[in-house]
């Protein structure tokens, strides 16, 4: 469905900022824009996760190809260089890009010969494949291609000095060894002649980077060149891998993962579904990734967005339905369930896990409630009672430690039966901006999101009792309670709920998406009068064609562009910033109180468009909040595109159920 025309292809501000993804199931990715122009420094042919699924490091950059061809020479790449110079400009030679699957595929026309190329990556290995096919042609085509290298982690940036990299002769290719100690990694090809160099490339130049106020210069290794005749008919593959030995047919291993992707459609069992949403079941698999626990090497988790987040506890829990349930994968969801149980610790699932391989984060408040709440999901479509039975005492330990209370104040009030949190300094719910010591949504007290998962948790528990023919009395005492303290929320004089309560400052009237939450969870602790009220004023006031705006657009704190240095943007994260994962809670709390699914399914509908800009075939992570909601941060996030899964899902039971 994603598929572009030369008209749109050889504009170079267009195609620069169009991003593809390709993931390996690892943690590792490929990842660039059309036009071949590093924008970002998360770029990179293969970024390989080389301790699974975190330790992603840039390994090989780029390809810059040539192609030579009836007496004519054709640069097929691009480059920006902080000198502002541009060259080569070899999107002006593309006919046409698409997407076949998660493929990105260039079909570029030169004179009258087509030359086709596609870039994926073998599930579980750190293994990318670019395969170049001549598909018409009056001659033979030699191609030329330049191989950029580096070896850094993906956070970071290479000024190189006089660094010398070892480069030495492989089987069908060469063998880069960055440093004494560093992981080699291998630069093959099934048929092209390979010739090692040494020059460092310098001064690229990262323009989102400085749009982002980082810094955006960086040097890369040209570390060989390829050169091969084809003809017509004929192909040539490029492999880049960690693996000594990696399969160098590059029709098998396409085959291999288009296999892969066909099993996704099927598994899936979408009815009736359009094809962008088709697309985002192959979307939604690129964030399972393997996370191997003592007892399971095999365990799962959920990367959290593309290009710079790893798993956190929040967003896996949030991300699970949609990723897992609606695409016909539970066994995947009860990895992820199980894996997590393995790190809860007081009564809490970690936030997340550091890159570099520390002890978990605990801060989060929000993130073992939305697990309980995956856990209930996955019931609802699997009805497995042993995985029930086993994390049952799980879930015990976290309400009892919520009881009695755990990290950074996180307790239950027994005057109202509702949860405390937060203290200064910290960050505890998923508006978690902080800059420095400077946290910007703070919510320290009784946040009303937290709350509506408080009480859907204690209800869900004593469904789970009931189930386990174990005592229930206590959950249900508790959520009884929960549910009459939960009626100080409502902000009478505006109709709509207090974003906190009992903060430092008192009640806070922030006319934020957070309530939407207190409706569109299974058990609501709000009347059928105030759930109404609720969605018509997030639909008033909240709603974009792409989410959420995260504060009203009339409140003094809005701000409606999201840009700048990292202060300015993360001031923006929260206060206005539109988020696509939101849209998800206001389609269910709108199908709930006004039960016409063709009315919900529009609110879904521009996605559809969505998935053609930013990262193509994906959901972005945030737009701005003023129109017309240019998309930032993060080009593929879990959550967003989860929920906009889950959404449909729910939206087709509901039609099915209807009539």
């Amino acid at each position: 469905m994603i598929d572009f025309g030369r008209g749109l292809c050889s504009d170079l501000t267009f195609s620069s900022t169009q991003e593809w993804l390709v993931t390996n199931g690892i943690g590792g990715y490929a990842l660039g824009t059309i036009s071949g122009v590093l924008t970002r420094r998360y770029h990179g042919l293969l970024v390989a996760a080389l301790k699974p699924p975190l330790g992603r490091t840039l390994l090989a950059t780029k390809f810059d190809e040539t192609a030579i061809y009836a007496g004519a020479s054709f640069p097929l790449g691009t480059n920006r260089w902080t000198s502002g110079v541009v060259d080569s400009v070899g999107c002006v030679h593309l006919e046409r890009f698409h997407l076949d699957g998660t493929t990105p595929v260039w079909t570029y026309a030169l004179a009258d010969a087509l030359l086709e190329k596609k870039i994926w990556m073998q599930p579980r290995a750190n293994t990318t494949y670019t395969q170049y096919r001549l598909h018409r042609a009056s001659a033979p085509l030699t191609l030329s291609v330049k191989t950029l290298v580096n070896y850094r982690d993906f956070h970071s940036l290479t000024h190189a000095g006089n660094w010398q990299m070892q480069i030495a002769t492989a089987n069908h290719g060469l063998r880069v060894t960055a440093y004494d100690g560093a992981m080699p990694f291998y630069l093959l090809s099934d048929r092209a002649d390979a010739t090692p160099k040494h020059d460092w490339y310098r001064d690229f130049f990262l323009s989102v980077e400085e749009f982002r106020g980082q810094e955006s210069r960086e040097d890369h290794l040209y570390a060989e060149a390829f050169i091969a005749l084809l003809k017509p008919g004929e192909s040539v593959t490029f492999v880049v891998s960690t693996e000594v030995s990696p399969n160098l047919d590059g029709d098998a291993a396409y085959a291999e993962r288009q296999k892969y992707e066909q099993k996704l459609i099927k598994q899936s069992e979408l009815k009736d579904a359009p094809n962008w949403i088709e697309h985002l079941v192959l979307a939604a698999d690129q964030f399972v990734v393997k996370r191997p626990v003592p007892d399971d090497s095999e365990g799962r988790t959920i990367i959290a967005g593309y290009h710079w987040f790893n798993d956190w506890g929040r967003d896996t829990m949030i991300s699970l339905p949609g990723l897992t349930l609606t695409t016909g994968r539970p066994e995947v969801a009860a990895s992820i369930l199980r894996t997590f149980a393995h790190f809860v610790d007081k009564g809490m699932i970690p936030n997340r896990f550091p890159d570099v391989g520390e002890e978990p984060e605990y801060n989060t408040v929000d993130a073992t409630l939305w697990y309980i709440e995956a856990l209930r999901a996955y019931y609802q479509t699997t009805g497995d009672n042993e995985l029930l039975k086993e994390l049952f005492p799980v879930l015990q330990e976290v309400v009892n430690w919520h009881q009695r209370g755990t990290r950074y104040q996180i307790h239950v009030d027994p005057n109202d039966g509702l949860l405390y949190a937060g203290e200064p300094g910290v960050q505890l719910t998923w508006m978690d901006a902080k800059v420095g010591d400077w946290v910007v949504t703070p919510r320290i007290g009784k946040p009303v999101e937290i709350n509506a998962l408080w009480f859907n948790a204690l209800h869900t528990m004593a469904d789970f009792a009931r189930r386990l023919k174990k005592p229930a009395d206590e959950y249900e005492k508790l959520a009884d309670t929960t549910e009459k303290g939960f009626a100080r929320f409502w902000y009478e004089a505006g109709g709509y709920c207090y974003d906190v309560i009992d903060g430092p400052e008192g009640n806070d009237t922030s006319l934020r998406p957070n309530q939407l939450f207190a409706v569109s969870l299974l058990h609501s602790p709000l009347t059928l009068k105030q759930q109404k009220a609720v969605v018509d004023v997030c639909a008033r006031y909240l709603i974009t064609s792409k989410g959420l705006r995260s504060l009203a657009a009339d409140d003094s704190r809005y701000i409606g562009h999201y840009g700048g240095d990292q202060r300015q943007r993360d001031e923006a994260y929260h206060q206005g910033t539109v988020w696509s994962w939101l849209i998800g809670a206001f389609i269910s709390a709108h199908l709930k109180v006004y039960r016409n699914p063709e009315l919900a399914c529009s609110y879904l509908e521009p996605f559809a468009h969505h998935l053609e800009e930013h990262g193509l075939g994906s959901v972005s992570e945030i737009f701005d909040g003023d129109p017309p909601f240019t998309p930032r941060g993060c080009i593929a996030q879990a959550w967003g595109v989860a929920e906009l899964l889950r959404a449909w899902k729910e939206i087709e039971r509901f039609t099915t159920e209807k009539s």
